[in-house]
């Protein structure tokens, strides 16, 4: 019974595991920048000094503080969304949603990951261009859309079947 079990375990987290792999990188880069602010925070507040130094006429007094926000943003965003994210991949696991909406929606929520990035991007860009130009990059853009639209369309596939029975084992989808 327990080598039954342990099959249909392993072929359940097979079938999400692109999006669980996909979350657990967006942990792993939180984790890793928390550490990296615990070990070297001196090095990013001197790359966005050396930024603002650099092109002064983009900047005023707020920049120094809010760049710096911009990177502890894309660290909490991080661990927060992954830790959200894994949360509803355990329950995408759970019997109901046919396989291929399960793999599906498992990527589309892993795609979350991305949202941080936007964040990070705006940490490496504002210094050299402005905050505001930072903040409308395209890069910018993308991972937000990304992140943002890939966490709804996920959750909008389990949710409708966890709660409507939408996308099931047994239903014509």
């Amino acid at each position: 019974m327990f080598c039954v079990e342990e099959r249909k375990m392993s072929k359940e987290l097979g079938i999400v595991k692109i999006g669980l792999a996909l979350v657990l990188i967006g942990l792993l880069f939180g984790v890793v920048l928390g550490i990296s602010f615990g070990i070297n925070e001196s090095g990013y507040k001197d790359f966005i000094a050396e930024g603002i130094a650099n092109h002064p006429q983009l900047h005023d007094a707020k920049s120094n503080d809010k760049i710096w926000r911009y990177v502890q943003r894309a660290h909490f965003h991080a661990t927060g969304i992954a830790a959200f994210s894994l949360g509803l991949i355990a329950l995408v696991i759970f019997p109901g949603l046919k396989a291929g909406y399960k793999a599906a929606s498992s990527v589309l929520i892993g795609l979350s990951s991305f949202y941080p990035l936007s964040w990070f991007t705006m940490f490496l860009l504002a210094p050299s261009i402005g905050r505001g130009p930072a903040h409308g990059h395209l890069l910018t853009e993308a991972f937000v859309y990304v992140g943002v639209s890939g966490l709804m369309a996920g959750m909008f596939l389990l949710f409708a079947n966890l709660f409507l029975g939408f996308f099931g084992e047994g239903t014509v989808t």
